[in-house]
């Protein structure tokens, strides 16, 4: 039976991606629903519609000022239904608010109401986000750019614009802020103090920001400058304001650079500023391959947590013994698993766990990897270009590389198109946990799970609901969970679920990952011995 595909076209209608990310994600999980998305129709979006075959008739004539509500479904009667619920949503969310609710529909508007206001988020498509960023900039406004799909160039420019003025832009794709003990967007409640961070943002900004609490200390501000700042094509112009600003921020003692591969032409600018802050600084600096060793003051550390500990003086967690942990597991598993398959939400986190398994000998495949970044076979990382990687059982299988394991981030671009991201719906991730719980060779199945505002209420539920409907023989689940007590699903009670549920719950993503390590090893090990 043929499915059917349904469009309905709201004109002059805008709502903030967030809640259209939710709302596409409600829509997906209605019976008889195969695909759903609710999308302003730029002709990017339309396109990605289009690949995902959500885009009908009525969807192709919609303009970049219009709502495209789309729905694939099983029957007629399931499209109706899920379009008639998505309507309902969104006229609950026009709604005429009170008070104090009240929403501003212009940044003049929201100026006149908020006069003293230094710092706007822009999350509009990317192809407006550019001309919105600089509307604010004008104004003398600081800017958060949650939109993604901006061009490189306009990127350039607009922090060229903004450093002109004395302001700063965050992003594009920013999704994490700490500003002056605020959380903005995708973040953790933690509490403040006297480490400040410049990141590309997200889940390694996070991770930081929740170890730091775990540690006894706290954050200053936490500066998300864009995954691209500090390509050579952008010069790291975002980067060098912020460590200016923390440099003389008098509530900032010391500070972390968590960056994935720099421009080596920008890394050096970069170090040379750190060093000259006049404070201390420690740098995380994933595929950083090429580059020179940094000027004196600067100490590169290979994880987050070595460098969080670094700049606490503070042990994080020393009673987690990794070895124990890993020599236990491995004598629960059944003959023949002897593989790894990392199943993430957070990029820099399944980028931080690739770097750890490298560094322990092991051969990965991975669409996180840098290019040029290699393996200890000498293989190259998996491209995002690559087919699902998190399908290779034998390395033959692994997207062209040798690599026996595999590390995917499925928050990638190719995993989102037309869903929510696995950090708001994890139902991509549980279905490809439950694909690995039955994987005969899998030993280890390795999981970040994050918490905090905006993220899904209750993460760690449907990964302990796959782990109870395998059945017989399974590999070691190895977890961690990024948050905090203070956030609104309660790491405590997200760790001990888990636990509960047979799931090993390190300490730190880092941490997760030697486990993890740790049990390949000693099975391939056990293995060489008895032939």
């Amino acid at each position: 039976m043929s499915t059917v595909v349904i469009n309905e076209v709201r004109r002059g209608f805008y709502l903030d991606s967030v809640a259209l990310m939710r709302l596409s994600s409600d829509l997906v999980a209605l019976p008889g629903i195969e695909g759903a998305t609710a999308m302003i129709g730029t002709p990017s979006n339309l396109d990605i519609m289009r690949e995902a075959g959500l885009l009908a008739p009525p969807g192709e004539r919609a303009g970049p000022n219009d709502l495209v509500l789309a729905v694939r479904a099983a029957d007629q009667e399931a499209a109706e239904a899920a379009l008639s619920r998505a309507g309902g949503a969104l006229e609950r969310e026009i709604a005429p608010a009170d008070d104090a609710e009240w929403r501003p529909r212009t940044l003049d508007g929201a100026l006149n109401r908020l006069p003293d206001a230094n710092l706007v988020l822009v999350s509009t498509p990317g192809d407006y986000a550019a001309r919105e960023a600089r509307h604010a900039l004008d104004r003398g406004l600081n800017v958060m750019l949650f939109s993604d799909n901006v061009s490189i160039e306009s990127e350039r420019a607009l922090k060229e614009r903004a450093h002109s003025l004395g302001l700063l832009v965050l992003g594009p794709d920013c999704g994490t802020a700490y500003i002056a003990g605020t959380p903005l967007a995708f973040a953790n409640v933690v509490p403040r103090g006297r480490v400040g961070v410049v990141a590309a943002s997200g889940t390694g900004l996070q991770e930081v920001a929740v170890l730091l609490a775990r540690a006894g200390a706290g954050i200053s501000h936490g500066i998300g400058v864009g995954g691209r700042d500090l390509s050579d094509a952008v010069g790291g112009v975002s980067t060098l304001d912020a460590i200016d600003l923390l440099a003389s921020d008098a509530g900032t003692d010391h500070l972390i650079l968590v960056s994935k591969p720099p421009g080596l032409r920008t890394a050096g600018l970069v170090f040379e500023r750190l060093a000259a802050a006049g404070k201390p600084g420690t740098a995380v600096v994933f595929g950083g391959e090429g580059m020179e060793t940094p000027p004196a003051g600067v100490v590169l550390t290979p994880t987050l947590k070595a460098a969080v500990e670094r700049a606490t003086g503070r042990s994080i967690a020393p009673e987690f013994d990794i070895a124990a942990a890993a020599r236990r597991e491995v004598e629960r598993l059944g003959p023949g698993r002897n593989t790894l398959r990392g199943l993430f939400c957070g990029g820099t986190l399944a980028t931080e766990a690739h770097a750890v398994l490298v560094a322990a000998g092991l051969d990965v495949a991975s669409n996180t990897a840098p290019a040029g970044t290699r393996n200890s076979s000498g293989a190259s990382g998996v491209t995002r270009a690559d087919h699902d990687i998190t399908a290779a059982v034998a390395p033959a299988e692994t997207s062209g590389s040798n690599a026996r394991h595999a590390i995917v981030d499925l928050g990638a671009d190719e995993y989102t198109v037309a869903r929510a991201h696995p950090m708001i719906d994890p139902a991509i991730r549980t279905a490809k946990v439950r694909e690995a719980l039955a994987e005969p060779g899998v030993a280890v199945v390795l999981l970040d799970v994050v918490l905090g505002l905006g993220a899904h209420p209750d993460p760690a539920r449907p990964i302990c609901d796959a782990i109870r409907d395998a059945s017989g023989d399974v590999p070691v689940v190895v977890a961690s969970v990024c948050g905090t007590r203070d956030d609104p699903q309660d790491h405590g009670r997200q760790a001990t679920m888990l636990g509960d549920a047979g799931v090993v719950v390190a300490p730190s993503n880092a941490d997760a990952a030697t486990v993890a390590a740790e049990i390949v090893n000693r099975v391939s090990h056990f293995n060489d011995r008895h032939g």
